[in-house]
């Protein structure tokens, strides 16, 4: 009985070894020696064996050998993606992101990926249509394709992708209006899982069908913002009670704001730079706006509204040229955590009192060029802008900081993050819609958060840079350096530093992300140089060795079958 206990063991942790052991799929090794041609550097593992025997970096498989998972992240390659791609049948994640020298058109193979639930090529050089045939991946959650140039339409097939959740289009090329299935028997509203449509900063044009929105949906975030847009916002975008961040700014949106009363979950609202009329938005009973700006566009001229005593939660007002008249109220000031006040060009009027309540957090009131003729200050303030007023023609005021456009007195130096090594990994998080203006009073609660996230690979040693682009988006520079060793290596890369996927919660107030990693030097020039040398050296001598020993064997052999020889009678004789 112990015997066939044991022999049923022993069979047990052969079939266990060579599961362990599973060669690579045949297919799938074909298909990355394939991919791997046409890519220059490719991680240094790459090659040197069977892709799941000793796994290349990037690489996950299966018990049978089939390859689940392709990850390159910031690895600095170049080249183009194959057909080559459509064979690994078992993949549930491709990312190809931070990429930048990997272009070319995006092949219609990836439609094959059948599996497939994370598609992340951001921050590439795609370039050409959107395959039609990515809308056959209806395992799909999260789709990103940001980042790259590609043209042409969105396609409908698209709205097939009923598990997605992430839909990033954003920073491409592309161009036509968003499909629907009223027009197209597929579209996006299709999408009632989609918690994220970003289709910012392209080409984008025409009106958008009011059968895009329903109140079927889930989205958080919608960000159309930098686009082409025309025609009027449609009423069914205030149907989505789940909506969190709306930026339809830099358009050419035309009429009024649809009732927004129904988005009590909103916390940012951008719809500056259009050509809205109509009477200006009444945002009453929306509670959590903490970012609101509806500037430049043409609305009726009106009085301040009511709703502004009512944004307990704003952080940022700004009302640039809306033609605002009246007296502001004092309550607007004492809202706890309003950091910037901007209302310049409008037809403002009276006294400003500020009140003896402001915001601890305010540091700038902008009200430059509107009909201010006195104000009222009970505390010091450091950063009031009142050009263009006429309390700055009175000769006692018009040489004073407001009235000249400068400060009373110099910011507070902003607390430094940053780091010194030789080779830190540097990548730029991209947080398209914050609340706030002043980045440097959260950008402590920013570098904790992300230090408990990278503590693995980088403990204590994370340095933060950030600054505001032209279009609002926040960039933060996050530089990390490695601890007890030169450089980072490709694994700890993969492993540690890809936030691409959304693995990253960031504080809520910093809005949606993306992420995109500078090139990095794995190696130097020399040293690979060197590596190539110390490893033909060794594979040479190697060689040579192998070539004396055979040498030496064959003399060897040689010298007894002439002993042999020379004396045949030699074992008769013994």
């Amino acid at each position: 009985m112990r015997k066939g206990q044991l022999l049923l063991l022993l069979l047990l942790f052969a079939a266990g070894s060579t599961t362990a052991s599973a060669k690579t799929d045949p297919q799938d090794e074909a298909a990355l020696r394939s991919l791997m041609k046409r890519w220059k550097n490719v991680p240094a593992s790459w090659g040197k064996s069977s892709p799941c025997d000793m796994p290349w970096d990037g690489i996950l498989c299966d018990e049978n050998g089939r390859v689940t998972s392709l990850n390159l992240f910031g690895m600095g390659m170049g080249g183009t993606l194959s057909d080559d791609i459509g064979s690994l049948t078992e993949l549930t994640i491709l990312d190809l992101s931070s990429n930048r020298d990997l272009g070319g058109p995006l092949p219609a193979a990836i439609g094959k990926l059948f599996k497939l639930e994370s598609l992340a090529l951001i921050g590439c050089s795609f370039s050409g249509p959107v395959p039609s045939e990515l809308g056959n991946l209806s395992q799909l959650t999260f789709f990103a394709l940001n980042s790259n140039k590609l043209t042409g339409s969105i396609p409908p097939s698209l709205g097939k992708l009923s598990n997605v959740t992430w839909l990033d289009l954003a920073d491409n090329q592309l161009t036509g209006p968003l499909p629907t299935s009223r027009d197209n028997r597929t579209g996006l509203d299709q999408l009632l899982n989609a918690q994220h449509f970003h289709f910012n900063r392209n080409m984008l044009e025409g009106s958008i069908p009011d059968s895009l929105f329903s109140s079927s949906m889930h989205l958080k975030h919608i960000l159309f913002d930098l686009n082409r847009f025309t025609g009027q916002i449609p009423a069914s975008i205030g149907a989505i009670p789940s909506l969190t961040v709306l930026r339809l700014n830099n358009n050419g949106f035309m009429g009024p704001v649809p009732a927004l009363n129904n988005l009590t979950n909103l916390q940012v609202l951008m719809l500056s730079n259009n050509k809205l009329s109509g009477p200006i938005p009444n945002l009453t009973g929306m509670g959590s706006l903490e970012n609101v700006d509806i500037s430049n566009n043409s609305f009726d001229p009106s009085n301040v509204p009511s709703w502004f005593s009512d944004l307990k939660s704003i952080m940022t007002l700004t009302m640039q040229s809306v033609g605002l008249s009246g007296q502001l109220p004092q309550k607007l000031f004492s809202f706890p955590q309003l950091q910037h006040l901007v209302l310049s060009d409008n037809e403002l009027n009276g006294t400003l009192d500020m009140g003896n309540n402001m915001s601890k957090h305010l540091d700038l009131v902008d009200i430059q060029n509107n009909k201010i003729t006195s104000v009222t200050v009970y505390n010091s303030f450091k950063n009031l802008k009142l050009e263009g007023n006429p309390l700055c023609n009175d000769s006692l005021l018009s040489d004073t900081s407001p009235c000249m456009g400068l400060q009373t007195e110099a910011p507070p130096q902003p607390y430094q993050f940053d780091v010194q090594c030789a080779y830190p990994f540097i990548e730029t998080i991209v947080f398209r819609a914050p609340s706030f203006a002043n980045v440097f009073e959260y950008l402590p609660e920013l570098q904790k958060n992300l230090s408990k996230q990278l503590n693995s690979c980088t403990p204590n040693w994370l340095g933060l840079v950030p600054y505001f682009d032209e279009d609002a988006y926040l960039n933060v520079n996050i530089k990390a350096c490695p601890v007890k060793q030169k450089r980072f290596n490709y694994s700890q890369v993969l492993n540690c530093f890809n936030l691409t996927r959304q693995t990253y919660k960031p504080p809520e107030m910093y809005g949606p992300y993306y992420v995109n990693a500078h090139p990095y030097a794995f190696h130097d020039k020399t040293s690979r140089a060197v590596l190539i040398g110390i490893v033909t050296g060794s594979v040479l001598l190697v060689v040579g060795l192998t070539l004396v020993v055979f040498y030496a064997v064959n003399q060897k052999k040689r010298a007894q079958r002439l002993v042999s020889i020379n004396n045949p009678f030699g074992d008769a004789l013994d």
